[in-house]
């Protein structure tokens, strides 16, 4: 370690028990963040604070203006430019002794393993479950550990998987969560809002679990999970086991995990072209045309509300229980980010195969109002 990088890490080499060697485990040390985005933001920020020696970024998204609230490494000027890149050249300007690689390209069962084989640690900072699944099955498979975050509303959960406590047992996501939620059953951030600062808070705590495993300090949570509620200010900690042999449909091997359909897995049914998007511009233009049927399939409390043309509301919930009378030949489906739609598409359209089912691709979220 060098002078300036002596004074730069200053505060932490105080640490009596962290000091130089536990710096410079920090240097050794190779992190792969999946997500930059409300959670991976601070998690790369203080990880390339602390001195991560290598940053791995994977995110294929673009910048858009309602990330910014929570997102906290972009400005207006990033809007429509990819996160991965914007990323890693602040954070090179931040901190130019440590290396930055972004990975544009969105995370598969087809080349997630040849990535993850590069880092010693992997944070998961997405925001959908079949890539949250997709994450722990390789990181089991390769015996990588994963730090693991969520965000629901004004609660946040973080813990540290695939990792062997001092009983030598390992707990992965699988053994908490052996069955994924219906689609639409929780909702994300783009879809059920969030104060900015939780994921600051739960992307914090993952990058301190971070450096607690790579340094040796403290206690890190090693088959336990922290939950945060904002709202309240309360915390609970849980202790994880792991669920009985049999009970995990986790793949026995790399083979198993590259044929594994994680869209099927969590109940998203792949698009067949039957339920065709509709894009935004293409919406504009046939919105009040004669002949479409629009409906809203979010929750009646929803925001933002819809203006501009008429539709009708019948919620996702409604529909999964109850298939009601449905008018016109051409059905416009929309909810907040597009997700939502198509399963109600594909819905109605057992239903209705006579009619033709379109989904507002993006949802409201690209529309102005």
């Amino acid at each position: 370690m060098n002078i300036k990088g002596e004074a730069r890490y200053q505060r932490q080499i105080l640490l009596k028990d962290f000091g130089s060697a536990g710096q410079q485990k920090l240097f050794k040390a190779k992190v792969l963040v999946i997500g930059a985005g409300g959670l991976g933001c601070p998690v790369l920020q203080y990880l390339a604070a602390a001195g991560i020696g290598t940053l791995g970024i994977v995110d294929h998204d673009l910048v858009e203006l309602s990330n910014l609230h929570r997102q906290i490494l972009y400005t207006v000027a990033d809007v429509g430019l990819s996160k991965a890149s914007c990323a890693a050249e602040r954070l090179k300007k931040f901190n130019p002794e440590i290396t930055i690689i972004p990975y544009q390209v969105q995370l598969t069962n087809q080349n997630a393993v040849s990535i993850l084989n590069e880092f010693d640690i992997v944070i998961d900072g997405s925001d959908n479950f079949p890539t949250r699944y997709m994450i722990n099955d390789a990181c089991v498979l390769l015996n990588k550990p994963l730090i693991y975050g969520a965000l629901s509303e004004s609660e946040g959960q973080v813990a540290i998987f695939n990792v062997a406590g001092i009983d030598g047992v390992k707990v992965n996501y699988r053994d908490v969560f052996p069955t994924a939620p219906q689609p639409g059953e929780v909702l994300n951030c783009s879809e059920a809002g969030v104060l900015g600062v939780l994921p600051g808070i739960i992307g914090t705590m993952q990058a301190s679990e971070a450096i607690k495993l790579i340094s040796g300090v403290g206690m890190p949570l090693i088959n336990k999970m922290i939950i945060y509620n904002l709202y309240s200010g309360e915390t609970y900690k849980l202790k994880l086991s792991p669920a009985d042999s049999g009970e995990t449909t986790l793949p026995v091997s790399l083979e198993a995990f590259a044929q594994m359909d994680y869209q099927w897995f969590c109940g998203i049914k792949q698009q067949t072209g039957e339920v065709k998007e509709m894009s935004p511009a293409e919406f504009n233009k046939v919105k009040q045309e004669e002949g479409f049927t629009i409906i809203d399939v979010r929750e009646p409390d929803e925001l933002p509300v819809a203006s501009g043309f008429d539709y009708i509301s019948l919620p996702l919930s409604v529909l999964r229980k109850q298939i009601p009378p449905l008018e016109g030949k051409k059905i416009i489906l929309f909810c907040h980010s597009g997700i939502r739609s198509i399963i109600a598409g594909e819905l109605l359209l057992e239903a209705y195969p006579d009619k033709e089912f379109y989904s507002l691709k993006g949802g409201v979220l690209r529309l102005n109002f």
